[in-house]
């Protein structure tokens, strides 16, 4: 059966013929290790030119989805080889319905960064730095449920906190999953009631950082991010769909 093309084309084809074989790819429609059609049929398919195609497989081909076999085709390769860090692949991920497993390796991925993040930031944010974490947290109580603004103002936060560790590695590992995050989110955002009770979680790490505590803010974000991952794939489990209730 033929996926339904999308209509809204961006103004970069190849773009769009990236985005369309990039979900299929991570939702499973080609699974690693299948063989994509040939050129011919995709770009009939899609109505785009082997120009367009052929640059849309070098994207492809960059971010690690695909590999060129010579007489055999363009075939999708293992998930280890994914880069899970690019931002388009992790925009594609949540395009096309992230799995429980998904979500269960980014939380884990969280998990690892940010509760140390914190504690650092309680060691070595600077005042200024601190206040700026504080600043953020404000906007998450001031935003409007339902709107964009819940979003920036949760991710301020956390990427005010990974600033605060003064440590280059950590900030560069956030602005890498800073489209993950957003995912997460956005997913959560249409929840009022849950994004509400989120906020004392968050509250409870700005006071481990801004009264220099490193344990006890490591401690918070550890517990913020723990029950957040345990209600998102508990509701996955029950089969309820992507729109869970998440207090990220």
């Amino acid at each position: 059966m033929v996926k339904q093309v999308r209509e809204n084309r961006p103004r970069s084809v190849h773009a769009w013929v990236a985005y369309e074989l990039g979900t299929r790819i991570v939702s499973g429609y080609y699974e690693p290790g299948e063989y994509i059609p040939n050129e011919a049929t995709i770009g009939e398919e899609l109505n785009v030119s082997r120009t367009a195609l052929r640059e849309a497989f070098k994207i492809l081909s960059a971010k690690g989805l695909i590999e060129s076999r010579p007489k055999l085709g363009t075939r999708v390769r293992p998930r280890e080889f994914w880069n899970m860090f690019d931002s388009d692949v992790l925009r594609w991920c949540f395009d096309s319905t992230p799995s429980a497993e998904f979500l269960r390796a980014l939380f884990e991925v969280r998990e690892m960064i940010e509760p140390t993040s914190a504690a650092l930031a309680a060691k070595r944010a600077s005042d200024e730095q601190i206040a700026a974490i504080e600043e953020a947290y404000r906007g998450m109580e001031g935003a409007e449920p339902g709107t964009e603004q819940v979003i920036l103002t949760d991710i301020e936060f956390h990427m005010a906190i990974l600033r605060g560790t003064n440590n280059e590695f950590m900030v560069s590992l956030g602005e890498s999953i800073k489209t993950a995050l957003m995912g997460l989110f956005r997913i959560s955002s249409s929840k009022e009631s849950v994004y509400q009770a989120s906020l004392p979680g968050h509250y409870a790490v700005y006071l481990g950082i801004r009264d220099r505590d490193p344990e006890r803010a490591r401690f918070e974000m550890k517990s913020l991010l723990s029950k957040s991952s345990r209600k998102a794939i508990d509701h996955l489990a029950e089969g309820e769909g992507i729109n869970v209730d998440m207090a990220i």
